[in-house]
């Protein structure tokens, strides 16, 4: 009976075990570095719009010295934001001449209602989802990097 298996061909138990686990280890690193590069990608959709609205309100302030009587919705158009990002995004323009450009997700957006993306004017960086900030998927909060 010894002689058997031997001569049988596949893998022990251990073999199999110790696969499983390498495969698991690897995983624990892997999918939160995959989940965060998905927020960062899904995060350029508005920063990209947010840079064509600043465009918009800079060719505005210089033809016309002032943004007074500009609205986010005149910036929306002359950006000619695409459909897909205005079904995903709600944008906000804070102060005259603003200082702050505020992107917040729609029910509509794949990773849920709510997400911000903004640019502050005066320190000229990119801050929320996507950028400095993600998500946990232990506990679905968002974190702080």
């Amino acid at each position: 009976m010894l002689r058997k298996m031997k001569n049988q061909k596949g893998f022990t138990l251990i073999e199999i075990l110790v696969v499983v686990i390498i495969v698991a280890i690897l995983a624990a690193f892997a999918v939160p570095r995959y989940l965060r590069y998905v927020e960062k990608s899904r995060s350029t959709e508005a920063q990209t719009a947010i840079r064509a609205l600043r465009t918009a309100y800079d060719v505005f302030i210089q033809t016309n010295g002032t943004s007074e009587g500009y609205s986010i919705d005149l910036a929306k158009k002359d950006a000619r934001l695409g459909e897909a990002t205005l079904k995903h995004w709600e944008f906000e323009a804070v102060g005259t001449p603003p200082k702050k450009y505020i992107a917040t997700s729609t029910a509509e957006f794949a990773s849920g209602e709510g997400k911000q993306v903004w640019f502050d004017t005066e320190e000229s960086k990119f801050h929320g989802y996507g950028v400095d900030t993600w998500t946990n998927p232990d506990t679905q909060a968002q974190e702080q990097e």
